[in-house]
């Protein structure tokens, strides 16, 4: 759901808060070994050490917070601010929140997905084979009522009612 970069911009909004600019640098100056390190170890074959997963996207994640972490460095040089605060980053409490609506429309769209499968449980698909003259009527009926012949049988369904006796009635209706 999230890329690289909102994967970054998050972890240093959530590990920068209260850090004075000095620290910042030494945010900025780790990075930079890692993103070193990380790179190395992408391009090296063979085994990955103490790494662990995988070197390349590991490299990616850390030139993303490389990336942030120069851009909060320059933000606290530009505004004087003593330390890094999340709420006096515009520009971060902008992505924060286009990151937490697309957390949002991917959960309701999850939550309309599973909606649906539970509902496609419920639902009943059924295949039936008809003597020539019930087919034929059936199909007469729905040609009558513009319908097609499945539709015309699920309101037939609709329609049905079972009495406590287990007799299956169906009241008259108009198919429409």
């Amino acid at each position: 759901m999230w890329s690289s970069e909102d994967k970054a911009r998050d972890t240093v909004r959530r590990q920068g808060r209260g850090l004075s600019a000095g620290q910042v640098a030494e945010k900025v100056a780790e990075a930079v070994v890692r993103v070193r390190e990380t790179r190395a170890q992408a391009a090296s074959p063979g085994d990955w050490g103490e790494l662990g997963g995988d070197p390349v996207e590991l490299a990616g994640v850390w030139a993303a917070r490389l990336v942030e972490w120069r851009r909060v460095a320059a933000l606290l040089e530009a505004d004087g601010h003593p330390t890094y605060e999340p709420s006096q980053d515009q520009e971060g409490t902008l992505w924060a929140g286009e990151r937490e609506q697309r957390r949002r429309e991917a959960l309701t769209r999850q939550e309309g997905w599973l909606a649906q499968q539970r509902d496609e449980q419920d639902e009943l698909r059924a295949e039936l084979w008809l003597a020539a003259d019930v087919s034929r009527r059936l199909r007469a009926i729905a040609g009558r009522a513009g319908l097609s012949p499945e539709q015309v049988l699920a309101q037939l369904a609709e329609h049905a009612r079972v009495s406590d006796s287990g007799m299956v009635t169906v009241e008259p209706f108009l198919p429409g």
